[in-house]
């Protein structure tokens, strides 16, 4: 598997690649790297290179120059840490059983408005982003606890739907800390969220686990006040979702993206 994902992450990226080849500008941009390592290891083009090793070898990297390549390496890392997904060592996807309802950038706005009466709790992530993948069996679990007909559980990836993330204001940089990013709507209207934003725009640290979910969120009395809003709307006994088997789901709810 170590060798099979960079191979796979090559592959799928020829097309793009082909076309960044195409361009002038980062056609000249990597000759001239190319260029420069040649010319400061290659007798005898570095013999006449100042240098300020203390061996006085003219044909090896200086102690700033190392300094200059580990930063270009940090920064180039930092701007293409989505496209080295495969890549790098990632939490599994979650797959089993949930009752989540999966939004689109065209889809969140209208179900949130489709019944005020519904509360809803959506997490916004990125499958990139490590915490979004611990903490996804950890909501699935809550949404198969919790989900009934008045509290209803959504995810919406805000990594591929990027409008959505700037609509509700989710930071979604590599070096961000506001993924993922639970939001209870009541009414249609977004009444509180975790992480917290401060004063100057940054994500109060907010640990996401099952318990600290369930006590800052209410889910308990926000259960119990959906079930009698539901009974009060409904003379039909609800039902309470089983997660015996994964692929069973609700009417209305999706299943992630394979």
């Amino acid at each position: 598997m170590a060798v099979l994902a960079p191979l796979i992450a090559l592959v799928y990226s020829v097309p793009r690649l082909s076309r960044w080849l195409a361009r002038p500008y980062y056609l000249l941009s990597a000759l001239l790297s190319v260029a420069f390592l040649l010319v400061r290891k290659l007798p005898p083009l570095c013999s006449s290179l100042p240098t300020q090793r203390e061996d006085g070898n003219p044909c090896d990297f200086d102690w700033r120059e190392v300094e200059i390549l580990m930063f270009l390496s940090a920064i180039v890392m930092m701007k293409n840490r989505r496209s080295m997904f495969l890549m790098t060592c990632k939490p599994p996807l979650y797959m089993g059983p949930e009752y989540i309802k999966y939004f689109s950038d065209k889809t969140i706005d209208e179900e949130l408005e489709r019944d005020k009466r519904v509360t809803w709790i959506v997490e916004f992530f990125a499958n990139w982003s490590n915490d979004c993948q611990s903490f996804a069996p950890i909501y699935a679990d809550l949404s198969l606890k919790y989900n009934c007909t008045g509290l209803n559980f959504g995810k919406v990836d805000v990594g591929r739907y990027t409008d959505v993330s700037t609509r509700y204001k989710v930071s979604t940089s590599p070096l961000t800390k506001q993924l993922p990013t639970l939001i209870l709507f009541q009414g249609g209207k977004e009444v509180m969220r975790r992480p917290q934003i401060d004063k100057k725009g940054r994500a109060v640290s907010w640990t996401f686990s099952e318990e600290n979910v369930i006590r800052e969120f209410n889910l308990n009395e926000l259960y119990q006040r959906a079930k009698k809003l539901s009974k009060g709307g409904d003379n039909t006994p609800e039902e309470r979702p089983v997660a015996s088997n994964p692929m069973e789901v609700p009417d209305g709810e999706s299943k992630k993206d394979k």
